[in-house]
């Protein structure tokens, strides 16, 4: 295999890769084996016939797609790592030469990694994040334990009130006929809680228990189904039941039963101690990120498009990744909110963007710093994965390979180029 690079505008890169051609016969071979039953060569039962007479019948280009594939399988990876280039998206592949007996030829056009041009990065000043918790934070906190530790009390003697929880039957009708997922029987339904088209639920206000009324809405123009989307409704509701909300005192016996104090007053004096922790931690993140905002905003580079749209694409399968353990498909994703896949893609674009510039400006930084995870460091992370997965760490270790311990060491430096940006910086 030779190999010729050539640099092109905008960290983009030709690689262009000529295979001898035998290696082009044996991925011909290789693909007629894998094919041979699919040909029906008179006087040759199914799979028997040779090579040569499949050839002459079909022409050799019936097998040029699959051998294709088998070459640049084979040959792009080592071409890729003789060109010493950091390269950052899947290649675009062009076939310059395919022809039985000669030499295979392809380019494969890749975004290479841009060179970061650092601005100011060291003593950046920014606004502290404030980590003070107040009383009324206090209050806020107590009167969401409180709410969680109240009771639902049917009422009877009143109708329907903004803030009560209601069991409704409903059948919805748009055009004079009921529509598909407009039905429901004891549907829990918070007045207030603005989870129906807007519209529905105030119209319940002043309905008894019992009583049957219609409702009239119109769905919104920008629905998520199409065929409903800006038409009027009609629904036909039965309200059940209603509640109301029974909240606790807030006195020394509610402190007991809620939490290991006696008083109401050592309670309270806990929960601060508790918010002013977890928000002295999101202070400490919030710093982080301003500083590491700012200090990217300084620097500059160039990122390719393709490298803009691996990230882009690796951000939805993370997505359809997470969604599918919640039981639901990206086409159904895209169905309930409306969207086609190039809408979700140019949706992740910016948060695409910034995590490209982020990642490259603190990998700059860790480079112009000297900055490396020592051994200790990566131990522990190693323990740390190998504790999360139930492994031992050489378990870990073989299943990362060399190129995953290496990006381990990558990642703990980038933290470490963090933390060193945040120590420079001036808080003010």
């Amino acid at each position: 295999m030779s190999l010729q690079v050539e640099n092109l505008e905008k960290n983009m890169a030709k690689l262009t890769v000529e295979v001898p051609a035998e290696q082009f016969e044996a991925a011909l071979k290789t693909a007629f084996n894998r094919n041979k039953n699919r040909f029906n060569i008179p006087g040759f039962r199914r799979g028997k016939a040779p090579q040569i007479m499949v050839e002459k019948m079909y022409g050799p280009e019936v097998l040029y797609e699959e051998a294709a594939n088998i070459v640049l399988d084979a040959s792009y990876p080592g071409a890729a790592e003789e060109s010493k280039l950091d390269i950052v998206s899947r290649p675009e592949i062009d076939i310059v030469q395919i022809e039985k007996g000669k030499d295979f030829i392809y380019t494969a056009t890749v975004a290479v990694k841009p060179e970061v041009t650092l601005g100011e990065y060291k003593g950046i000043e920014v606004e502290k994040a404030s980590a003070e918790v107040g009383d009324a934070e206090v209050e806020a906190e107590l009167k969401r334990v409180q709410d969680q530790n109240s009771r639902l009390v049917t009422v009877d003697d009143r109708p329907a009130a903004d803030g009560d929880q209601t069991v409704i039957d409903f059948e919805g009708f748009v055009d004079g006929k009921a529509f598909e997922g407009g039905k429901g029987e004891d549907y829990p339904l918070t007045i207030g809680s603005h989870s129906f088209i807007d519209g529905f639920e105030e119209q319940l206000i002043g309905k008894n228990m019992g009583e049957e009324c219609e409702v009239n809405v119109t769905f919104p123009e920008n629905y998520h189904v199409k065929e409903l989307a800006g038409k009027p409704a009609l629904f036909k509701v039965k309200v059940k039941e209603i509640k109301v909300k029974e909240l606790p005192e807030l006195d020394d016996d509610f402190a007991g039963e809620v939490s290991e104090f006696e008083t109401l007053d050592e309670y309270k004096a806990d929960l601060k101690a508790k918010l002013t922790e977890n928000k002295a931690r999101q202070a400490a993140t919030e710093n982080e990120n301003r500083v590491v905002e700012k200090v990217v905003a300084n620097a500059s580079m160039d990122i390719p498009e393709p490298m803009l749209a691996t990230q882009v694409r690796n951000m939805v399968n993370d997505q359809a990744r997470r969604m599918q353990s919640q039981g639901l498909s990206m086409e159904q994703y895209l169905h309930y909110t409306g969207q086609t896949m190039a809408d979700l893609e140019e949706q992740m674009k910016p948060q695409a963007e910034r995590r490209i510039r982020t990642r490259l400006v603190l990998e700059a930084v860790a480079k112009a710093e000297n900055i490396q995870a020592d051994e200790e460091a990566v131990e522990r992370e190693l323990k740390s994965m190998a504790d999360a997965y139930k492994m031992d760490v050489d378990q870990v270790k073989s299943q990362l390979g060399e190129e995953g311990l290496a990006q381990v060491k990558e990642d703990l430096a980038v933290q470490e180029a963090v933390d060193f940006l945040v120590a420079e910086a001036k808080l003010v």
